[in-house]
């Protein structure tokens, strides 16, 4: 078995990564034997943690969310499955540019 997992850090950023022992990662996180960037935001917390049946399925879950933002994580995390398709949706804004103004004239 393996694990993807959500720390949240001392100064409220997550943190994602993959492990196959969850307890013994949290404990290296906490002693700074884990990522350099929880190292700096010591103590950490787990938020969410997700079991895989293998390492492979672990760490591509955790690249994907790796890539997601602040809010899709934290709907996972509140196990609001329904709002991930959502949240994962760019909403791209129509620029008006002088072009278009000049034509009004």
């Amino acid at each position: 078995m393996a694990w993807m997992y959500i720390l949240e850090c001392s100064d409220g950023s997550y943190y994602v990564g993959s492990t196959r022992n969850i307890e013994r990662r949290l404990w290296q996180h906490n002693q700074g034997e884990g990522a350099t960037y929880t190292a700096r935001r010591r103590p950490v917390k787990l938020v969410f943690a997700a079991e895989f049946a293998n390492v492979a399925d672990a760490y591509a879950a955790e690249k994907q969310v790796q890539g997601w933002g602040r809010a899709k994580r934290e709907a996972l995390m509140r196990g609001d499955y329904e709002a991930l398709p959502l949240l994962a949706k760019k909403i791209f804004r129509k620029k008006s540019t002088d072009t278009e103004n000049d034509d009004a004239d």
